[in-house]
């Protein structure tokens, strides 16, 4: 079951519990997703690799959207964005932790052969495909810059 057709029925199994919050979310999800598959050039296809690429970004948003209104002393409408990026977050491949994104990298830098900061970008590209939905690209371009140092 692709990840299209699981957030299809988590739709339905949300509706039946009654469950908001994850009813929103999904449906949110469901959106991206048709509107990925009806893009241009799409084909009608959506893979999974897309759809996490899309998810993924719908997290950031959220998240970004409830840190602002948090600074903006509105805590009520920043649980609703956080609880939305929960239920995203449940369909995401596992996040590297710090010490396991380091460990990757450097197989990577060792693969490409790169040596000094000037080689960054071929490190990058590599770095940004296999590590794509398992962590995020600013941490990966930081850890990059210090291993090449």
């Amino acid at each position: 079951m692709d990840l299209f057709d699981r957030i299809s029925a988590d739709i339905m199994a949300a509706m039946k519990a009654k469950d908001r919050v994850r009813l929103e979310a999904l449906r949110g999800v469901k959106k991206e997703f048709i509107e990925a598959k009806t893009a241009e050039g799409a084909g009608g296809v959506l893979t999974d690799e897309n759809a996490i690429r899309i998810m993924t970004k719908m997290v950031k948003q959220r998240n970004e959207s409830a840190r602002i209104y948090r600074e903006n002393n509105r805590p009520e409408l920043a649980e609703p964005e956080l609880a939305e990026a929960a239920v995203i977050e449940e369909y995401l491949p596992k996040q590297l932790t710090a010490e396991e994104l380091e460990a990757e990298l450097k197989k990577i830098i060792a693969e490409v052969g790169a040596t000094s900061p000037k080689e960054m970008g071929k490190v990058m590209g590599v770095a940004t495909k296999a590590l794509a939905g398992r962590a995020d690209g600013r941490m990966i371009s930081t850890l990059v810059k210090q291993l090449l140092a």
